[in-house]
């Protein structure tokens, strides 16, 4: 009977775990890298990034697929030795075999936009902890299944970058849409949680790397 009943047990803690995402492990940086940078600019200007700032191709500004918002990072030009130094404000880039999306005015600093892509140094400086944000909760919602909403936009495009940037690093990311006085809204959300401790404990997670984030009942 024991060797019927461990089984059970083993697959119903598994079914039960895999209803709720669990976060990845907390990213390190190294002290110094080599990875393939790009840029990006003017068809995103104006725009928010995954971090809640709106993006500005003047701004010594970042994306990075995994390191914390507001990460300081030395970016220099292996061609040409030229150095500028750019806060990650942002998820991406998602075009395989690159790693860093600079902004324009930082690409332009060391010679990139050019050449569109080139290899690049990359130091960590530290970062900046204004980025870390707390968690929101949702009033009077005490019993689940909750989830965790990271942001709530007007056009669909910017929910859709936000989404693609949480998969980068998370899974059961989704997309769900709501009429207030007659405008569309889209809500990217994430996960499903039973327990609002297990919720909260997720999106401590998110908030200290630097989504906005806010537990609330899952329609």
């Amino acid at each position: 009977m024991q060797l019927i009943k461990i089984p059970l047990l083993l697959g119903a803690l598994l079914y039960l775990s895999s209803c709720a995402p669990m976060p990845p492990p907390t990213i390190q940086p190294p002290k110094v890298a080599h990875v393939v940078a790009s840029w990006y600019g003017s068809e995103f200007h104006g725009r928010p990034t995954s971090s809640g700032e709106i993006f500005n191709m003047y701004a010594m500004t970042c994306a990075h697929k995994e390191l914390p918002f507001g990460t300081k990072l030395r970016v220099t030009n292996s061609r040409n030795n030229s150095s500028v130094i750019v806060t990650v404000n942002d998820r991406g880039p998602f075009i395989p075999g690159r790693d860093l999306d600079l902004s324009y005015a930082a690409a332009r600093e060391i010679g990139l936009t050019g050449p569109g892509v080139e290899r690049v140094r990359i130091e960590y400086l530290g970062r900046d902890m204004r980025y870390a944000k707390r968690v929101g909760v949702a009033p009077l919602v005490a019993v689940g299944p909750f989830t965790i909403q990271i942001g709530s936009f007007t056009e669909e495009s910017n929910a859709q970058r936000l989404k693609q940037g949480l998969e980068l690093r998370y899974r059961d990311v989704y997309i769900t849409t709501i009429y207030l006085n007659g405008q569309r809204f889209y809500r990217v959300r994430i996960g499903t949680f039973d327990d609002r401790e297990r919720a909260y404990l997720f999106a401590k997670t998110l908030a200290e790397e630097g989504y906005s984030t806010f537990i609330t009942k899952k329609d």
